[in-house]
């Protein structure tokens, strides 16, 4: 009998016997594409293995674990089915095959990569990709043996298993075959989109490029530059290049790290030539096979090979016929990023792009009802829609008008504090009834709760938040207003040559971001007491300080009772401050959860580095009576008065502004838990993988899984009596998570313009209240607004969210899309903030102004356009970043 078939003679139908990723490979080859030379082990080869061995009942059997089993029971049965396989041995005949088409490749030793092939994987139905392993650099007839049946072990990882379990697909109807590889002697390798997942468009390729081995850019341990072709032209539409310290490359068995040569760290990998070339081959792979591709490339001496090749399984749609152009939901309308969008850089997880949506859209009418009458605002006039995934505030063409003509009457009402609006609103209703909402569900046990209840307390979580943040959004005029007002008198009728600034006046006041910082340093002080904590915070790892706080027991070495005493204080300052938002979808952890990057400010603090908050705060307080008692005795009596009235107003109402913003989330550590109570419960129902996985359902599908039954039966109430679930019942499908995470992904690569349509006639008419740089600047300059003077030549650090604060240095230029009151803490390392969102007046203006250091904000494509490493010139005055020539040193 036959056990090996070479790749080029596998066809489109030969899936049952060769499994889908050399039936990919098969058709690659095929089609005329450089692909490294191999063979299939047919899945009959397992087959036999298994029945030689007498295993295949016990296979079936052991595997047959239901879909609401615990992680554990999926792990038992997988140790239990794989040590079948290892006391197992290979058939001779299937030995002899074996060894005699792997000398057919080269000398005996030649390296391969030995890899799964199963019936149901790189499907476009479906996401079974990597659920088996891969060993790479086989070198031998005894290890490839070897690594073969380990290759059919792998098809019985509690992964795999779990997975196809919640797929619905009966362990007696998977088989595994098995492709054996030549490995190439790759110099850089990566992967392709042959269509943009950022924005869908299918005449745009996307690579990823490193130095060495493939292997690790797929799981997304080191750092890779990042192209955008032209499939048409390939022509290079953008450009990332990024400092890429390590490569994976062969040892003498298997794969290992090293460091990248300094010559080659910061160079691109592909040319412009190398990239349209791989983009071209990418195009006749998508055109071969008839959809978008996700490729695995590698490039040696000989030019490029391509070593997989399977469907995207989830793309945005295109956005339209015009380039660059993002399709509208509603097209009679202006779409803004702004307000409570800047505490939503990214995009939206799928659960609370629906519930926020109606959320905001019922706040908002009720609030513009109460300030500018009941006909205002109708149904449909504002919402917060998502468009490529991100949200952005949207008006309806004519309730704009309807606002605008009565934006006079509604500003006075915010003056006068009516309709629980402007501070006095906030600090005497919106506050107290926020904290109240929170109180009362949190009293109530989450174990105890039915899923409706859990489903219901969601609601009312994220109602409140939303309400409270339509409330503070009535202080953030307000705020604007006051220092505006302050500045325009202080530049005109006070400052001198030589002056320092307006916001030089309205420095060294608390707010909540300020006292939060104020805290953790003086945890670190207290730690810097004691010699043994002070080691014990510094030496270990993070991530180990993190567990030891949640789970009560001390670092090694240290002891218990000093721990506990700490510990306490830790958790006093997560009880003030850790519902501080990273970012407002509840998808992304509050420092409550995860108190990592808290970790990090502290030992920032303990080793010395940064200054005295307390201190800073004094001296800020000093310069800025001194100045005042200058700048008054400059004025006459009249000019005095009206002086001292607009710097009152201003000091006063800015820092209200801050502490009404860091409350926002404060619903959010109870909302997580009870989100993560339902996520468990569908685990346990074999409706979901993962607890998180409840982030990535539609909110209608939450409330068909609660329906479903949270109960973890296994079964379900029918008018024909109780029936066992199947994966054809569930509410929503695991592959579907999948998809839309990898959407996510792709959707995560995008600049978001700041205002929709894009036209000159938007820009003209709103662009002065909302500053953005354009979204298609090129050249070295990079224009934003200067948010807080001063010039600092440093190198960039971009920051996609609190997972990557633990990597800033101290110095370092802080790039990101937004930063909210939660990112604080970095402003004490940072040299100088630059963001893409943003304006004079926003959360990061403010605190870069109390830190001293500058600020470019709404530069709208920085951390599209920066990478970490990169030399910049920062300069807070005019407005821009400039991009230095490598070698350039700081300044």
């Amino acid at each position: 009998m036959t056990w090996i078939y070479g790749l080029a003679d596998v066809g489109r139908n030969d899936l049952a016997l060769a499994g889908g990723k050399a039936v990919g490979l098969a058709g690659l080859i095929q089609a005329g594409l450089p692909v490294p030379p191999g063979f299939v082990l047919g899945t009959d080869a397992y087959g036999a293995f298994a029945e030689a061995n007498g295993i295949d009942r016990s296979i079936v059997e052991l595997a047959v674990v239901a879909p609401q089993a615990a992680p554990g029971d999926y792990a038992a049965a997988s140790g239990r089915i794989r040590a079948l396989f290892t006391g197992g041995e290979m058939p001779e005949d299937i030995a002899a095959e074996l060894a005699a088409a792997y000398g057919l490749l080269g000398d005996g030793n030649v390296p391969v990569a030995v890899r799964s092939s199963a019936t149901a994987e790189d499907l476009a139905s479906a996401s079974f990709a990597g659920q088996q392993e891969t060993y790479l650099n086989v070198r031998g007839a005894e290890a490839l043996a070897r690594a073969v049946v380990d290759c059919w072990a792998s098809l019985w990882t509690a992964r795999a298993m779990a997975y196809r379990a919640r797929e619905g697909v009966p362990p007696g109807d998977v088989r595994l075959a098995v492709v054996v590889q030549q490995m190439v002697e790759a110099d850089a390798a990566g992967v392709m989109f042959t269509a943009n997942p950022a924005n869908g468009r299918r005449d745009q390729v996307v690579i990823s490029a490193a130095w060495g081995l493939g292997e690790a850019v797929v799981s997304g341990t080191v750092s890779t530059d990042n192209l955008v072709v032209d499939a048409r032209t390939g022509a290079i539409v953008s450009r990332q290049t990024a400092d890429k310290d390590v490569m994976t490359v062969y040892a003498e068995t298997g794969t290992r790290e090293q460091p990248v040569a300094a010559a080659r760290r910061r160079a691109p990998v592909l040319d412009d030539q190398a990239a349209a070339g791989l983009a071209a081959i990418g195009t006749r792979i998508a055109g071969h096979f008839g959809v978008p591709q996700d490729v695995e490339w590698a490039r040696t001496a000989d030019g490029f090979f391509i070593l997989q090749s399977r469907p995207i399984t989830a793309l945005p749609e295109p956005a339209g016929d015009v380039p660059d152009t993002w399709p509208l939901p509603y097209p009679k309308g202006m779409y803004f990023r702004a307000s409570i969008v800047e505490q939503l850089p990214d995009p939206l997880t799928p659960l609370f792009a629906d519930m926020i949506d109606g959320a905001v859209a019922r706040s908002l009418q009720a609030l513009m009802a109460g300030a500018l009458g009941k006909n205002a605002i109708r149904d449909g006039d504002i919402g917060l829609p998502t468009i490529n995934g991100y949200a952005y505030y949207y008006y309806r063409n004519s309730g704009m008008w309807r606002m605008m003509a009565k934006s006079p009457a509604a500003f006075r009402a915010l003056i006068r504090g009516e309709a629980h609006m402007g501070v006095a609103g906030w600090r005497e209703y919106s506050h107290p009834k926020y904290e109240r909402v929170v109180r009362e569900w949190s009293a109530k046990p989450l174990p105890e709760m039915s899923g409706e209840e859990l489903l219901e307390g969601v609601q009312a979580l994220l109602d409140a938040g939303t309400v409270y943040y339509t409330a503070v959004q009535s202080i953030i005029p307000l705020a604007a207003t006051s220092e505006l007002s302050f500045r325009a008198f202080y530049d005109k009728l006070v400052r001198r040559d030589g002056d320092p600034p307006a916001q030089a006046l309205l420095l060294g006041f608390d707010s909540e971001p300020i006292r939060a910082e104020k805290s953790l340093y003086d945890l670190s002080g207290w730690a810097r007491s004691d010699p043994a904590l002070t080691a014990a915070l510094l030496e270990r790892p993070t991530a180990e300080l993190a567990g030891c706080l949640r789970t009560g027991s001390p670092p090694q070495g240290l002891d218990d009772v000093l721990w506990q005493e700490w510990r306490i204080a830790f958790r006093e300052h997560l009880g003030l401050y850790g519902h501080t938002v990273y970012n407002l979808d509840f998808a992304t952890p509050v420092p409550a959860d995860d108190p990592a990057t808290l970790l990090e400010t502290v030992k920032f603090y303990l080793r010395g580095q940064g200054t005295d908050p307390h201190e800073r705060q004094r001296q800020l307080t000093e310069r800025r009576e001194q100045l005042t008692t200058v700048m008054a005795a400059r004025l006459g009596p009249r000019r005095r008065a009206v002086f001292f009235r607009l710097l009152r107003w201003a000091q006063q109402t800015a820092p209200i502004r801050e502490d009404a913003l860091a409350d926002v989330g404060l619903a959010w550590p109870l909302l997580r838990r009870m989100l993560a109570e339902l996520g468990g419960r569908l685990v346990g129902s074999a409706v979901l993988a993962g607890p998180a996985d409840v982030y990535w359902l539609r909110f209608q599908e939450l409330q068909a899984a609660v329906d479903f039954g949270l109960a973890g039966t296994g079964t379900r109430e029918t008018d024909a009596g109780e029936v066992a679930i199947t994966g054809a019942d569930r509410p929503v499908r695991a592959a579907a998570v999948e998809e839309r995470k990898m959407r996510w992904r792709g959707q995560a690569k995008a600049a978001a313009p700041q205002m929709l349509p894009e036209n000159r006639w938007m820009e003209r008419s709103f662009g002065s209240w909302m500053p953005a740089g354009s979204q298609h600047q090129s050249g070295d300059v990079i224009k934003g607004v200067g948010a807080s003077s001063g010039r600092v030549t440093a190198g960039v650090r971009v920051l996609e969210g609190p997972q990557d604060f633990g990597s800033m240095q101290p110095g370092e230029v802080l790039v990101a899309r937004i930063t909210t009151p939660a990112w604080t803490s970095l402003f004490a390392m940072a040299s100088a903030v630059v963001t893409d969102v943003g304006g004079p007046l926003s959360h990061s203006s403010i605190v870069a102004r109390e830190y001293g250091i500058p600020a470019v904000l709404g530069t709208g494509v920085a951390t599209q356009r920066l990478v970490t490493g990169q030399q910049v010139l920062v300069d807070g005055d005019a407005g821009t970043v400039t991009i230095l020539p490598a070698g350039a040193s700081a300044a």
